[in-house]
C-alpha cells in the first residue's frame, strides 16, 4: 500500500505540475494576443501616412514603370533611407497590383504587430531559459510592450508609411533569434547562417542598425561552438547582400550612403538639439516612471533567479579569453547586447540633434531598452507558502510594479504629448500626424489625392494643367498661387515639361505624373541643394535651403523678368549660373545625370566617398568666390 500511494502522491504532484504548466502558457499567450491587438488597434486608430511616406511612393512608382530606383526619372538619387522598406514596398505593390497607399497600410500593420509578439516571445524565452523562483506558479505578464504601445508616437509612425515598422519588426526578429542562439546546447550551421543574414540585413533595414548587425555578428562570430569553416561562411552570408548592395550604391548613386544622409548631414553634431529632443519625448509622458518600474522588476527577477542561467559559463576552464568568449553565447550577453545597443543608437540619435518629429527616431532605442523586459515574470507562491517571507514579498513587489506600469500605459496612451504640436515651435519639433491632420483636413490621410487639401497643392496641379508649353513652379509665398518661369523658344512639341520646387516632396511627387520633375531646398531628391553647406540656426531636419535662383539657371528656365517672380534678381541669377560652371560641381552633377555606362559606373565608384563630403556655399557670389570663379560682375570701385 505504500508503493501505492507514493506513486499515487507523484501521479498527483505532476499533474499539478502540468495544471500549472497550462495555466501558465494560457496567460502568456493570453498576454501576447492582448498585446497584439492593442498595437494593431492603436495603430489603425492612428493610421495615415506621413509626407515623407509618399516620397518612398514616388520611387515605388518609378521603380513598377521600369526607371529604376530613383526619385526623378533620369536622375539617378536614393531619396530614401531605408533600402530594405523601398523594396518590401516595390515587391508586394507589383505582386498585388494594388493601390501603393494600401499596400504600405497593410505591410505597416502586419509588421508592427509582428514586432510586439516576436519580442515578448524572444523575452519569454529568456525568463524560461532560467529558474526564476521556484515553486507555486509562474505568470509572464506584458509589460515593456505596454509601455511601448502606449507612447503615442509609437502608434503614430506604426503605419506612417516610413520604415520605423520595420526597424523594430528587425530588432525583435534579431532579438528572439539572438536568445534562441544563446540557449541552444549546440546550434546548428543553418540557425547561425539564417541569424547572420538576419543580422547583416541590418544597414539596409536604417544605415544606423549597422551598429546593432556589427556588434551581433562579433559576438556569433567570437563565441565558441563554431569551426572556421562555418565562421567564414558565416561572414560571407551577412554580407553578400549589404556588400553588393554598398557595391552597387556607391557605382550607381555615387555616394556611400542614402542622399538623405548628405541632405540633413548625418555625421554633423547638434547636441543641445539632442537633448531638447530627448525631453520632448520624455517629459510629457512622463517615460521615466515605467522606465524605472520595469528596471526595479527585472533587478529583482534576475537576483532572485537560479545560478542555472549561464548556460555553463561557470564551469568553463581554461583561459581568461576563452572564458570571455564563452560568456559570449549567454543569455546575459544578449541582453547586454540590445541594452548597449540601444544606448549606442540613443547617443548618436542626441549627436546629430533628433528629428524635427516627435518621438520617431528615438523609437528604436525606446524598443531596444523594452524588450529585455517585454514581459516580466510574476510567481505566485503556493497556498502553503503564504506569509513574511521572501515569496510573498517577491510576489507582491513584482505584482506592484507590473500594475504601476499598467496604470501608467493607460494614462500615457490618452495623453497629448505636444498640445501645440501642429504649430512648429522654436524647438522646430511638430506632432507630424497632428499637423497633417489639421493641415489637410482629414482625420486619416493615407492616399496621395488627402493631400491635395493641404495648402497649395489642388493650385499646383490646376497650374500644371494650365501650362502646357512647360515650365518652373515656385511656391507663392501666400499659399494660393504658383509662379511659373517658362522654358525659352522654340518650345519642343508636347512641352519642355514641368519642374515643381517645392519642400513637400511626398504629397508633390504623388499628385503629379512621373513626368514631371520634383526638386527640394532641403535636397532630399535635389544633391545640388544637399550638397550646399548647413545652416548652423536652421530647423532641424531642415538645414538646408537652396535659393531657387540655382535652380532656374539648373532647369534652364528664362532667368529675364518678366518671366521670372519679382523676387528673384536678374544678378543672382547671373551669379549662380556661373557659380554652377565650378568644377567640382559639375562633376557631382553629371555623376548622377549621366548616362550609366560601365566607365561612368566604375568613376562614381571611385568618386563616391568625395561627393559625398562635398559642399558648396548656396550664396553664388560666396560659391564663385570659393571656387576661384570669373565674377559676372566688376567689383564697385571704393
Amino acid at each position: 500500500m505504500v508503493g501505492g500511494t507514493e506513486h499515487s502522491d507523484a501521479a498527483a504532484e505532476q499533474t499539478e505540475r502540468h495544471r500549472k504548466a497550462i495555466l501558465s502558457r494560457v496567460v502568456f499567450l493570453g498576454g501576447v494576443a492582448i498585446s497584439a491587438l492593442l498595437m494593431f488597434w492603436g495603430a489603425w486608430e492612428r493610421r495615415w501616412i506621413a509626407d515623407d511616406g509618399l516620397i518612398v511612393l514616388r520611387t515605388v512608382r518609378n521603380l513598377l514603370a521600369g526607371n529604376g530606383p530613383v526619385f526623378n526619372a533620369g536622375e539617378r538619387v536614393e531619396a530614401n533611407t531605408s533600402t530594405a522598406w523601398t523594396y518590401i514596398v516595390y515587391a508586394f505593390g507589383w505582386l498585388t497590383q494594388s493601390r501603393l497607399e494600401y499596400v504600405v497600410l497593410t505591410i505597416a500593420l502586419v509588421l508592427s504587430t509582428a514586432a510586439i509578439v516576436l519580442a515578448m516571445l524572444g523575452t519569454a524565452r529568456l525568463y524560461r531559459g532560467g529558474s526564476f523562483g521556484s515553486g507555486g506558479t509562474l505568470f509572464l505578464l506584458p509589460a515593456g510592450v505596454l509601455v511601448y504601445i502606449a507612447v503615442p508616437p509609437a502608434r503614430d509612425f506604426a503605419t506612417s508609411g516610413l520604415e520605423s515598422c520595420l526597424v523594430i519588426f528587425w530588432i525583435a526578429l534579431l532579438w528572439l533569434l539572438l536568445i534562441r542562439w544563446s540557449q541552444a546546447a549546440a546550434p546548428s550551421t543553418g540557425s547561425v547562417l539564417i541569424l547572420a543574414f538576419i543580422a547583416g540585413m541590418g544597414p539596409l533595414v536604417r544605415p544606423e542598425l549597422a551598429i546593432l548587425g556589427a556588434l551581433s555578428l562579433a559576438m556569433i562570430f567570437l563565441a565558441p561552438g563554431l569551426t572556421w569553416v562555418a565562421r567564414t561562411v558565416m561572414v560571407f552570408v551577412a554580407g553578400i547582400v549589404p556588400v553588393g548592395y554598398q557595391i552597387w550604391r556607391m557605382g550607381y548613386y555615387a555616394l556611400p550612403y542614402p542622399n538623405t544622409a548628405v541632405s540633413k548631414d548625418a555625421g554633423g553634431a547638434k547636441w543641445s538639439q539632442g537633448f531638447a529632443y530627448l525631453w520632448n519625448l520624455v517629459g510629457p509622458y512622463l517615460l521615466w516612471l515605467p522606465l524605472l518600474f520595469l528596471l526595479v522588476a527585472v533587478v529583482l527577477a534576475w537576483r532572485g533567479r537560479s545560478k542555472s542561467l549561464g548556460n555553463g559559463v561557470a564551469h568553463t576552464r581554461g583561459s581568461r579569453v576563452r572564458r570571455l568568449r564563452a560568456r559570449l553565447r549567454t543569455q546575459n550577453a544578449v541582453v547586454a547586447f540590445i541594452l548597449g545597443s540601444g544606448f549606442i543608437l540613443g547617443l548618436y540619435s542626441l549627436r546629430v540633434g533628433g528629428d524635427f518629429m516627435h518621438g520617431r527616431v528615438l523609437l528604436p532605442v525606446l524598443f531596444c531598452f523594452l524588450v529585455p523586459v517585454a514581459v516580466i515574470p510574476v510567481r505566485i507562491p503556493e497556498k502553503v507558502s503564504w506569509g513574511r517571507n521572501r515569496a510573498t514579498s517577491m510576489f507582491f513587489a513584482m505584482a506592484f510594479l507590473w500594475v504601476g506600469t499598467v496604470v501608467w500605459a493607460f494614462f500615457a496612451s490618452n495623453t497629448t504629448g505636444m498640445p501645440e504640436g501642429a504649430v512648429v515651435g522654436r524647438s522646430g519639433i511638430v506632432d507630424e500626424r497632428a499637423f497633417y491632420v489639421l493641415n489637410t483636413g482629414h482625420a486619416h490621410p493615407i492616399r496621395a489625392d488627402d493631400y491635395l487639401d493641404y495648402p497649395r497643392m489642388r493650385a499646383m496641379a490646376e497650374t500644371i494643367a494650365d501650362t502646357p508649353d512647360g515650365g518652373l513652379l515656385i511656391a507663392s509665398p501666400d499659399y494660393t498661387y504658383w509662379f511659373v518661369v517658362p522654358p525659352p523658344l522654340p518650345i519642343p512639341e508636347g512641352g519642355a515639361g514641368h519642374t515643381v520646387y517645392f519642400l513637400n516632396l511626398g504629397m508633390t511627387s504623388m499628385n503629379v505624373g512621373l513626368d514631371v520633375k520634383v526638386l527640394d531646398q532641403m535636397g532630399l531628391a535635389y544633391p545640388l541643394a544637399a550638397h550646399t553647406e548647413r545652416l548652423d540656426d536652421g530647423r532641424i531636419g531642415h538645414d538646408k535651403n537652396l535659393y531657387p535662383d540655382w535652380v532656374v539657371v539648373d532647369t534652364g528656365m528664362i532667368d529675364k523678368h518678366p518671366w521670372m517672380p519679382g523676387f528673384l534678381d536678374e544678378e543672382w541669377v547671373t551669379e549662380a549660373r556661373v557659380a554652377l560652371s565650378c568644377p567640382e560641381t559639375q562633376e557631382l552633377l553629371t555623376s548622377y545625370r549621366s548616362e550609366l555606362t560601365w566607365p561612368r559606373f566604375k568613376q562614381n565608384f571611385k568618386d563616391a566617398l568625395d561627393f559625398a563630403s562635398y559642399r558648396f556655399d548656396r550664396v553664388p557670389a560666396y560659391e564663385i568666390q570659393r571656387c576661384n570663379l570669373e565674377p559676372p560682375f566688376p567689383e564697385p570701385v571704393k
